[in-house]
């Protein structure tokens, strides 16, 4: 059986014996998380910047970072008058970097368009940079109470499953049928803080893409997914990314304690970044850097997966000697460009695959300063 039959109708073969609004406040009162830092406030601020990070990743993995950026950035206004440098920095590493370059430019809005005060209702939050119709309604339900559905991943999840909504949510006319059946589902205001934070919990906890724990589940009994016995076939999306492959050379700079770094374009994979220069092989490489003065070294290669595609990177290390004057061709070739001592490189946003790379530079730098030290006696 196709997971289209269910064409987006209400099932109608069982009566809920309690609204599902009501078992799932119940369950996520008695059963769900709450112990989460952005569950402890109403500050706004906060929870957008839970909701940005918590996009395509989780939980764990947000939680350093959450506190990381309050200690750094404790109000919207901090956050706006930072540097976006100091932004990328502080995200390095949580990945979808556009989220960052969002998450800056939302708060500048806020700042100078808002007087600094986020809007209280999602409409006007979806307005504002980075924060989507779902991402609204989770910062007006969790805020200010507002009566208005979230449709993350992990909710569609929830509810397709439930409702049995078959429909192709790669179709924007589907979707938009899911959103009024969210809407109708709806508790009173006093209930949208547990009941939003329900769904989520769900999703996160019980609801899960593979192996769902449908016995623990508070909506089990009237679950069409559960009762056809196919829960995984739910959501039906067909347009899938289609995955990629893309080999790089990447240059691994130094001189001393340093290391060339160049800005990223504005525009592809970790745009706006500080990074180590590309090209297309070690070849292309090797024929740019043969007249440099200095040595290079092939280091092994690895693979980074990014959501569409692998990449896989090859480094190669040059360095050049203390007394060699390179800045000028380097400037040419790169003019944003810049030399970073190794100290100061966390200061940078950096991509989590350059970051593993250069993590191995204590030891690299450390061997290298005992040639240097060999070659002049």
């Amino acid at each position: 059986m196709s997971a289209g039959r269910g064409s987006g109708a209400p099932d109608t073969t069982a009566a809920p014996a309690r609204p599902l609004a009501d078992r799932v406040v119940a369950w996520q009162r008695r059963h769900g998380r709450h112990a989460l830092p952005w569950q402890q406030t109403r500050d706004p601020y906060r929870v957008w910047l839970s909701e940005i990070m918590l996009q395509q990743t989780q939980v764990s993995t947000v939680l350093g970072y959450y506190q990381r950026f309050l200690e750094r950035f404790p109000d919207v206004a901090a956050l706006a008058a930072a540097p976006a440098d100091d932004v990328l920095a502080l995200w390095a590493g949580l990945g979808y970097y556009s989220r960052a370059r969002n998450l800056h430019r939302c708060a500048q809005a806020v700042v100078a368009e808002h007087g600094g005060e986020f809007p209280r209702s999602a409409q006007l939050l979806a307005t504002l940079p980075g924060i989507g119709r779902s991402t609204a309604a989770a910062i007006a339900a969790f805020c200010f109470d507002e009566r208005v559905a979230i449709l993350d991943g992990n909710v569609k999840r929830v509810l397709t499953r439930t409702l049995g909504f078959g429909d192709d949510l790669a179709q924007a006319r589907h979707e938009k049928v899911l959103w009024a059946r969210a809407e109708a589902l709806l508790p009173e205001p006093a209930s949208m803080v547990a009941y939003t934070q329900g769904l989520m919990d769900l999703g996160a906890t019980l609801c899960s893409q593979r192996a769902p724990r449908c016995n623990a589940c508070p909506l089990t009994d009237d679950c069409v997914a559960r009762r056809e016995g196919r829960p995984e076939d739910y959501p039906v999306k067909t347009r899938k990314l289609k995955r990629s492959q893309r080999a790089i050379t990447l240059l691994w700079l130094t001189q001393g304690e340093q290391v060339w770094l160049v800005r990223r374009p504005a525009t592809g994979i970790w745009a706006g970044l500080w990074s180590l220069p590309e090209f297309g092989s070690t070849d292309e490489l090797q024929q740019a850097s043969s007249d440099w003065p200095g040595g290079s070294e092939v280091l092994p290669g690895f693979t980074h997966v990014l959501t569409h595609l692998d990449l896989r990177l090859q480094p190669v290390q040059h360095r050049l000697p203390a007394d060699a004057r390179a800045d000028a061709m380097l400037q040419q070739r790169w003019p944003e460009g810049r030399w970073v001592e190794r100290r100061e490189l966390p200061a940078f946003g950096l991509p989590a695959p350059v970051t593993k790379l250069l993590g191995r530079s204590d030891q690299l730098f450390a061997a290298q300063e005992l040639v240097d030290q060999a070659e002049s006696l």
